[in-house]
C-alpha cells in the first residue's frame, strides 16, 4: 500500500514527521511537502511558473521524501502525477500546526492538499492540531483514528477532517465523530493599520478566537477537549 503525505507548514514541521511515522506502519510513504511554510494557502496550484522539486533526506526508514516549491495542491498533483511509481491508494495531509475547522477550512492549504488528492480519486485525511508542542493526545488517537477513516471510503469531493485538542492526555474526553462543520465565528478578524507613506497604508491582519460553537460541530467538540473527527466536501 502506497501513502502519500503533504502539509503546508513544510518538510521540517513536527506535526509532518509524527504523521510520516505513524502512517509507515501501514504502508510505502512518501512525502512530498512544501520547502517552506504555506499555510492559508487553501486549494491554489502553481499555474504560471515552475514548480522547484528536490529530493530530501527525511532520515526516517520507509519514507522517500521531496520537497517543492509550490503549494500544498502543487505537492499532491506533483506526487500524484509525477513522482510515485503508480497512483496511492491513500493521501494524508498534515499534522497540521493550528485547528482546521468552522469557517477556517476553506482558507487551509492542509484541506486544499487533501482535497486535491481526492480530485485524483484518493481517499484523503487532513490532520490538525491545537499545539505542535503538546501531541500527547495526537499520539494516543492517531493510529487508530487513520486505520479506522482509511477503512471507510468517502464519496466524490469528501475527505475525513480529523482535529486534536490542544489539551493534556488526562484532560482529553475522548472521540466525537460526525462531527459537523461549524458555521459559527472561530475566529475575529481585523487589521492593524500603520501609514507608511503618502497614499500607502500597511494592514496587518489581527486575529481573535472566538470560542463559542453549536452543539455537534467541530468547534464544540474541540472547545469541550474532545478529538473531533467529520466529513469535509468540496472546498476551494
Amino acid at each position: 500500500m502506497k501513502i502519500l503525505i503533504s502539509n503546508d507548514d513544510g518538510i521540517d514541521a513536527p506535526g509532518l514527521r509524527l504523521l510520516a511515522d505513524t502512517a509507515r506502519k501501514h504502508g510505502e510513504v512518501w512525502i512530498v511537502a512544501p520547502d517552506g511554510q504555506r499555510s492559508a494557502m487553501s486549494h491554489c496550484f502553481t499555474f504560471n511558473k515552475p514548480v522547484l522539486v528536490k529530493d530530501y533526506d527525511f532520515q526516517m526508514e520507509g519514507v522517500k521524501a521531496y520537497t517543492c516549491s509550490g503549494t500544498p495542491a502543487d505537492c499532491v498533483r506533483i506526487g500524484i502525477i509525477k513522482l510515485l511509481p503508480e497512483k496511492p491508494d491513500f493521501v494524508f495531509a498534515g499534522i497540521n500546526s493550528g485547528f482546521n475547522m468552522s469557517w477556517d477550512i476553506q482558507y487551509s492549504g492542509t484541506l486544499g492538499a487533501a482535497m486535491e488528492g481526492i480530485f485524483y480519486g484518493v481517499q484523503s485525511i487532513a490532520f490538525s492540531q491545537g499545539n505542535p508542542d503538546n501531541s500527547e493526545v495526537v499520539k494516543r488517537y492517531i493510529d487508530e483514528l487513520m486505520v479506522e477513516c482509511m477503512s471507510k471510503p468517502l464519496g466524490a469531493g469528501k475527505v475525513w477532517n480529523i482535529n486534536f485538542p490542544d489539551c493534556k492526555l488526562e484532560e482529553c474526553k475522548g472521540v466525537l465523530r460526525d462531527r459537523a462543520v461549524s458555521t459559527d465565528d472561530f475566529y475575529h478578524d481585523d487589521y492593524d493599520i500603520e501609514t507608511i507613506e503618502d497614499g500607502v497604508r500597511s494592514f496587518m491582519i489581527s486575529v481573535h478566537r472566538k470560542w463559542e460553537a453549536t452543539e455537534g460541530t467541530d468547534l464544540a467538540a474541540i472547545i469541550d477537549n474532545y478529538v473531533s473527527v467529520g466529513i469535509v466536501s468540496n472546498i476551494g
